[in-house]
């Protein structure tokens, strides 16, 4: 009995994170899909969300948000991620400075690291890890659509309250507090 040549099991190559741009690029296209963006239900009073699939393993959603609506202060933990507008305005006030991951309930921030973008229906963002912001549709009588991608997807979500030039951690959510 002669023995039979071994044989190589197939490699499979290793799964890479898709990248910021990937995440955005993402967003866009789907922001661009008209009949998409017109199933997802509207409320007169509250934000409405589907969940759909992302990139490469990604968490993505798209999103509703009447006049006046907004997601208070907040950052995506060690996720990086994407927004683009389908339809509306959302306004994004956010920080310029990466503030420390763990160990502090309050902040004092330094002058000049608020940034203010205005984002209309056809435009888009990404993100880092650890940035923090609010997002807000302060339109008094428009709805907005927006499609959001993140990666990984969100361990958790930091809620920050914010006075003045000070910021404070005020709760931590996890997925089973949003899903």
């Amino acid at each position: 009995m002669s023995a039979s040549p071994s044989v190589p099991l197939p490699v499979s190559a290793p799964v890479r994170p898709p990248a910021q741009a990937e995440l955005l690029d993402f967003v866009r296209r789907t922001a661009a899909d008209a009949e998409l963006i017109s199933s997802l239900p509207l409320d007169p009073e509250g934000r409405t969300w589907v969940r759909l699939e992302g990139p490469g393993g990604s968490e993505a959603w798209l999103i509703g948000w009447p006049p006046g609506t907004g997601t208070g202060w907040h950052d995506h933990a060690e996720s990086v991620g994407a927004f683009h507008t389908a339809s509306g305005e959302l306004k994004e006030n956010s920080l310029a400075a990466r503030l420390p991951a763990d160990g502090w309930k309050t902040l004092e921030l330094s002058d000049g690291v608020d940034r203010e973008r205005r984002l209309t229906a056809g435009k888009g963002r990404s993100f880092g890890r650890h940035h923090v912001h609010e997002v807000l549709n302060d339109s008094p009588d428009e709805h907005a659509i927006s499609v959001h991608a993140y990666y990984p997807p969100l361990p958790q979500i930091r809620r920050y309250s914010r006075t003045g030039q000070v910021l404070r951690l005020e709760h931590v959510e996890r997925p089973e507090d949003w899903q």
